[in-house]
C-alpha cells in the first residue's frame, strides 16, 4: 500500500515515523513495537510470580467518600524498599475496577492492575465522584471535579506508601482527567500516560456525534448507561474485531449492579469544553497512546498536543488494529510493553 492510498491516520502516522527526529516521537512512534527497551538496573520494576494482595481505601471531597483500590505484589512491610507508584484514572462509562481490573472468565488477563502489580508497581485506582463503590455529590462529575478527586485521593496514596510523587495513567476521558491534574498538581507527578486522549476533537466521528447532544448534558446530570451502551462502545468506531466481545458483558456484569445510569460531565466537557489541558502547562514527561482507528481522536489533533508538550522526554505510539479502548482490545499486550517500557525508562543524561 503507498502513502496516498492509505487512511489519512495511516498515512501521517507513517510520515511521522520518517520525520521522528524533527518531533520528537522518533522510537516512540512504532506501530509493531518492537524495538527492543533499555534498561537501567534498579529503575526497572521487575516482574513477579508472587501473590497479588489488594485493599480497599477511603478518601474524603467534601462530604463525598470516594473509593480507592489498591493491588500489588505482596502485603506492604515496615522498612521494605517503596515500590514505584501507578495511578490509574478511570473514563466516562466505567468505573475503576472495571476499567483496570476486569475479570473476563476464561478470556486471559485484562487486569492492567494485575498486569503492573507483577511488573513491580504498588498500582492504585479510584472510583470518581458518583461512579462505582464512591458516592456522589450530585454533580455532573466533570473534569474540574475529577481533579479535586485527585487532589482528595493523592494524600491517602502519599500517606500509605510514604511517597509525594506517582505515575499517572488515564484512559479516554481519564486521559484528559490526568492531564488536567498534571496541570494542576504538577508536583505531585513523576510520568504521565495518555490512553485513547482528546486535545481539540477536531474532525473526530465520537466527539462530533456527542456535540449533537449537548443540550441534553447540559440539562441532565445523569446520562443512560446501560448494556447496549457498553457494547456500542466496542463496536461505534466500526472495528469490532479488535475486541473479544465477552468484555463488554464482562463489564456490563460489573457496572449494572451500580445502576444503568452515570454523570454526563465529561461527555458535556467533550462536547463543548475542548481543549481542556494546555499542553504547555503539562511538566512531566507523557507518552500518547492511540489505536489507529479511535473515533475520539484523530492523530493530526493529538500531534498537535505532543508538539507543544514542554518536556523533551515525550513518546507517541500508535497501536495498530486497535480502536478507543486499548486496555481491553486483542492487542492490549502492546499497549502494556509500550507503557511498561516507558514508566520504566532511565533517566536521561542532561547536556
Amino acid at each position: 500500500m503507498t502513502e496516498s492510498s492509505m487512511p489519512p491516520d495511516h498515512a501521517l502516522a507513517r510520515r511521522a515515523i520518517l520525520k521522528g527526529a524533527g518531533l520528537g516521537v522518533g522510537a516512540g512512534l512504532v506501530s509493531a513495537l518492537s524495538a527492543q527497551a533499555q534498561t537501567s538496573g534498579a529503575a526497572v520494576a521487575q516482574a513477579s510470580d508472587g501473590a497479588i494482595w489488594s485493599a480497599e481505601y477511603w478518601a474524603k471531597k467534601g462530604d463525598v467518600a470516594l473509593n480507592l483500590w489498591r493491588k500489588r505484589v505482596g502485603a506492604p512491610k515496615p522498612g521494605e524498599p517503596p515500590l514505584p507508584l501507578l495511578f490509574l484514572v478511570h473514563g466516562s462509562s466505567n468505573s475503576a475496577r472495571s476499567s483496570y481490573d476486569l475479570t473476563v472468565p476464561g478470556k486471559g488477563e485484562y487486569s492492567l492492575m494485575n498486569v503492573f502489580a507483577r511488573y513491580g508497581y504498588d498500582v492504585w485506582t479510584l472510583d470518581h465522584d458518583g461512579y462505582g463503590y464512591s458516592g456522589s455529590s450530585g454533580n455532573k462529575s466533570d473534569v474540574a471535579s475529577s481533579v479535586e478527586d485527585l487532589k482528595a485521593a493523592v494524600p491517602v496514596v502519599a500517606r500509605e506508601t510514604g511517597q509525594a510523587k506517582m505515575h499517572f495513567y488515564g484512559t479516554s476521558s481519564g486521559a484528559i482527567r490526568a492531564a488536567a491534574f498534571a496541570q494542576a498538581a504538577p508536583e505531585r507527578v513523576d510520568r504521565l500516560v495518555l490512553v485513547a486522549f482528546t486535545y481539540k476533537g477536531t474532525g473526530a466521528p465520537e466527539i462530533g456525534r456527542r456535540e449533537q447532544q449537548i443540550e441534553f448534558y447540559r440539562n441532565n446530570n445523569r446520562r443512560k448507561r446501560d448494556a447496549a451502551m457498553i457494547r456500542s462502545i466496542f463496536t461505534r468506531d466500526g472495528h469490532a474485531a479488535s475486541y473479544d466481545m465477552a468484555v463488554p458483558e464482562a463489564i456490563a456484569a460489573v457496572e449494572l449492579k451500580f445502576g444503568e445510569q452515570v454523570p454526563t460531565g465529561t461527555y458535556l466537557d467533550m462536547a463543548a469544553n475542548l481543549p481542556l489541558v494546555d499542553p504547555k502547562k503539562v511538566l512531566a514527561p507523557v507518552l500518547m497512546i492511540r489505536g489507529i482507528h479511535d473515533g475520539n481522536s484523530t492523530t493530526e489533533d493529538l500531534i498537535d498536543f505532543f508538539r507543544q508538550l514542554p518536556n523533551g522526554d515525550r513518546q507517541f505510539v500508535i497501536l495498530p488494529h486497535t480502536a478507543h479502548s486499548p486496555g481491553y482490545s486483542n492487542n492490549r499486550h502492546l499497549l502494556w510493553y509500550a507503557t511498561r517500557n516507558f514508566l520504566a525508562a532511565p533517566a536521561a543524561v542532561a547536556s
